[in-house]
Formats: C-alpha cells, structure tokens, sequence
C-alpha cells in the first residue's frame, strides 16, 4: 500500500524558515512534488525532483525554497526560508511514476498535506 506522510508544518513569523519532509512508502517513485493551496484557491506547484536529482522550482520561490530528496530514506524535503504571509497554505507532497511535471493531475498519489502559517 502506498502511503505518503508528510510533517514539518507550522506557524512561524514572516522572514523565518521551515523544512518539510515527506516520507514514502509502498514503492520508489521517480518524481516527488510539492504543491500547496491557500484558502479559496486551486492548488498550485511548488517544486519537483526527480530520481537522479533534477528539480524544479515556481518562479514565486525560487531563491527561497530548495527541493531535495534521500533516496535510501525514501524521504523528500523540502526547506522554506524567508517565508512571506503569502506562502500561508496546506502543503502537499505528491508523487509520480513517471518523469519531471508540475500539473496536480499528472500525479498518481498524494499525502494528507500539512499547514504552513506565515504571520506577519
């Protein structure tokens, strides 16, 4: 069975940082994602790895936030700093079977996702 867990989330001030992790378990897969959703909103992209270590980011949090993944731990992180209100949202961590995208419908499994609050 399939199961992603994710962890990490909380309240924090403006300007302060957070690290999310993700563990899965069930099978390998060779895509992990974030994506998050704020109030009232579609859930969005965050950022992406793949298997070999390729990731990709949002152009809202290049800079600040990193992707990265421990393959023997079957675990992806990912780490926020200079958090702004705006990154308020519940995070999900997402996996696919396949290569590198950034659509919510292009990935097969999700976790039960984690709050972020940013204050300001």
């Amino acid at each position: 069975q399939v199961q992603l867990v994710e962890s990490g989330g909380g309240l924090v001030q403006a300007g302060g940082s957070l690290r999310l992790s993700c563990a899965a378990s069930g099978r390998t897969f060779r895509t992990y994602g974030w994506f998050r959703q704020a109030p009232g909103k579609e859930r969005e992209f965050v950022a992406a790895i793949t298997l070999s270590g390729y990731a990709y980011s949002a152009d809202s949090v290049k800079g600040r936030f990193t992707i990265s993944r421990d393959s023997a731990k079957n675990t992806v992180y990912l780490q926020m700093n200079s958090l702004k209100p705006e990154d308020t949202a519940v995070y999900y961590c997402a996996a696919n079977l396949g290569g590198l995208v950034i659509t919510v419908r292009e990935y097969n499994y999700w976790g039960q996702g984690t709050q972020v609050t940013v204050s300001s």
